[in-house]
């Protein structure tokens, strides 16, 4: 029944190309998976934590509270900028926007209090940009919708190498940036968003670079880069045959980038060492910071609990200024994570061969070589996968193999289960009300190997044929002759069926049985032997307990039955039609039980087997008959009557009967015969008729 499976087959396969198709289309529920696997990685082994010169110095609550409320005095970050200049830092980048005039502004005073206008006050935005001026410092502005301008000129240069690269960067149409004269101050300017959308969650993919007003704009961590080296460019590496962005050199520093310039960001816990509160960079002992700062990168930002800067990461909530502090961190360890489109198209085919193979390996060879299949090839991919992260940090999809795998998995024990269940069906069809239900079992076990023709196997052939049937028909009304053959052949299938054989037919008044077939039976001709005593048994009892009286016709209660047994090679099969067929067998063996079920006429005698029979049944009590003319054969056949179970075999009376039968003493026998088994008596009458049939063997 192999080809009820290629209908599956091609649904599993057609499944698997589906949700490859489903891949490639990468759908928002597929990137979120695939997002949450490189977020498990970076928790399983975070980036190691590594003494760097990158500092932060937090406004944090204690600087709240120490300086005052928010927004801090341009006057204050004069001042913390002086320090750090004075302290030795390599640079000064602010995640912090100074888009609006300092609140104790002139101006700003004025429009408060009129009695001010005029009067010489002090201008803190000039304060702070000159302290701007004396460092090397960084400004930021910030992609917003309700921006009222954006970045006009990069501080910094950019070579652009390859196909232009700025169609492939995020713009920035609307931002929020730096008063002018704190922007013209600064040495650098860099953008301090953190993600090209707002919506985004977690903070997995930081973007390196801007592009405004036809300019390339660097973020803040590459801006710090490059001021603290004492670079004047940065170098944008694209490809020749497509506008994406390949890598940057940002001075001595290589970063290979996301197409649209921008870094997958490794992770690592924050540490104490990492941070410096600004209240410790304000307050009078200052120069205990001192080691801290100089030389290192500084970044000012925010964690206080009010500025609702802190940003989702794959490890912890952390402000936006730790993440663009672990950016520099990365850029300068060399740590990098890739994905590139290769990946992409290697998850797509390994889920392909996957797929295919759990269709094959399920409908083919079962669901525990498919699950073993699924179990080994799931446990390489994931080992495979964390290997490609720890070792070159390429970031492969493991969810979507085995999500895919799962379905398909899933779909073809359905499949399977409702091809296999359809199979049941047609097999209990043709064979259950033919064979036993422990046999028909092992038929549904091997059901794949019923096909349409047949096999040569070595068998036992029964046939049974029911003696007086004319009589009977003549004097029985059809509904009552109709009640007896299905009460008696009920009764007969039962022997058949409950020593292992398959009941091939009924015709008329007879019936037709085998074993061996389908399914191996051991000791086919022994069960054969006990179905022809079984029947002779069951018989005896429908007679005596008046199970056909249904009319006053005595006829209707001594009914008998003559049977014929051969076992040797037969060709069995299915036979017909592919959508209509016959399990059944042919061949000499079949045709020489036939014959023998009529030759039990002839010998006087119900139970009839040929010598192949007899030599393979085992310790019954059989009795040699004589080598009898058989229609349709060339030479005599040696037959032999079966007269009882091993119990009569084994017995002194069977014996003696065997030593007076091979002296072929048919009186006495035929006297010691009536004591053993009532037929024998007529057997032995018709024996002495056959003094040719004996004189043959």
């Amino acid at each position: 029944m192999r080809s009820s499976r290629f209908a599956p087959t091609i649904f599993g396969l057609a499944l698997v190309l589906m949700l490859a198709a489903i891949r490639l289309a990468d759908p928002l529920p597929l990137q979120m998976m695939r997002d949450a696997a490189f977020d498990l990685y970076q928790r399983l082994a975070p980036r190691e934590a590594v003494n760097l010169p990158v500092r932060i110095v937090d406004i944090d609550d204690a600087a709240i509270d120490a300086v005052g409320q928010w927004p801090w005095s341009r006057h204050v970050f004069a001042s913390l900028t002086d320090r750090l200049t004075d302290m030795g830092a390599a640079a000064i980048g602010f995640d912090v926007l100074f888009a609006e005039p300092d609140r104790l502004s002139p101006d700003n005073i004025a429009s408060t209090i009129p009695s001010f206008a005029g009067a010489d006050l002090p201008d803190y935005d000039a304060e702070f940009a000159a302290a701007l001026a004396r460092g090397p410092t960084i400004l930021g502005f910030s992609r917003s919708p309700t921006g009222r301008s954006s970045p006009q000129e990069p501080k910094g240069g950019f070579a652009l190498s390859g196909t232009d690269p700025r169609p492939a960067i995020p713009s920035v149409d609307k931002a929020v940036v730096p008063l002018p004269e704190l922007g013209d101050a600064a040495s650098g300017l860099g953008g301090l968003s953190l993600t090209p959308s707002e919506s985004v969650a977690v903070v997995r993919r930081a973007p390196l670079l801007w592009t405004a007003n036809g300019k390339v704009f660097p973020a803040l961590s590459v801006e710090a880069l490059r001021i603290a080296q004492g670079e004047d460019n940065v170098v944008v590496l694209g490809e020749t045959s497509a506008p994406f962005v390949e890598s940057l050199r940002v001075g001595q520093l290589d970063v290979p980038t996301t197409p649209d310039g921008g870094l997958w960001l490794y992770y690592r816990h924050l540490t104490p060492d990492l941070t410096i509160s600004a209240e410790d960079i304000l307050g009078p002992n200052y120069r205990d910071q001192e080691e801290a700062i100089d030389g290192n990168i500084v970044l000012i930002g925010s964690s206080a609990s009010g500025l609702n800067d802190m940003r989702g990461t794959p490890l912890e909530d952390m402000p936006g200024v730790a993440i663009h502090a672990q950016a520099i961190e990365q850029m300068m360890t060399g740590k990098f994570l890739t994905r590139s489109d290769w990946v992409q198209a290697i998850e797509v085919i390994a889920f392909v061969a996957l797929g295919a193979s759990l269709v094959f390996g399920v409908l083919w060879s079962g669901p525990a070589v498919g699950l073993v299949i699924g179990l080994a090839t799931a446990a390489g991919l994931l080992a495979f996968c964390w290997s490609m992260f720890r070792g070159p940090g390429i970031l492969i999809d493991p969810g979507f193999p085995l999500l895919g795998a799962s379905i398909v998995y899933f779909a073809m024990i359905f499949a399977r289960y409702a091809t296999t269940d359809a199979d049941r069906r047609k097999l209990r069809r043709a064979f259950g009300h033919y064979v036993a239900p422990t046999l028909l079992t092992q038929i549904e076990a091997s059901g794949d190997k019923l096909q349409l023709g047949g096999e040569m196997r070595d068998m036992s052939v029964l046939f049974t044929d029911l003696r007086g049937f004319t009589p009977l028909s003549e004097t029985l009304p059809p509904p009552e002759l109709l009640n007896v053959l299905n009460t008696l052949f009920g009764a007969l299938g039962e022997c058949v069926t409950a020593e292992m054989g398959t009941i091939d037919k009924f015709v008329g008044d007879s019936l037709m049985a085998f074993w061996n077939a389908p399914v191996d039976v051991s000791d086919h001709a022994l069960h054969a032997c006990r179905t022809a005593l079984a029947m002779r048994e069951t018989l005896s009892r429908l007679n005596q307990h008046d199970a056909f009286a249904l009319s006053a016709n005595p006829v209707a209660r001594t009914l008998r039955i003559g049977t014929g047994i051969a076992t040797g090679d037969a060709l069995v099969g299915n036979m017909g039609l592919k959508t209509r067929f016959d399990y059944s067998c042919i061949g000499e063996t079949v045709n020489l039980a036939s014959r023998l079920e009529g030759v039990s006429k002839l010998v006087g005698y119900d139970i009839i087997v040929a010598r192949e029979t007899r030599e393979q049944a085992g310790a019954l009590a059989f009795l040699p008959a004589g080598a009898v003319e058989v229609r349709g054969f060339s030479e005599r056949v040696e037959i032999f009557i079966l007269v009882g179970g091993p119990e009569l075999a084994a017995s002194s009376a069977f014996a003696e009967l065997s030593e007076l039968h091979r002296a072929r003493d048919w009186p006495a026998c035929a006297k010691l015969a009536a004591e053993i088994e009532p037929g024998l008596a007529h057997f032995y009458e018709e024996a002495a008729k056959r003094p040719a049939d004996f004189a043959a063997l």
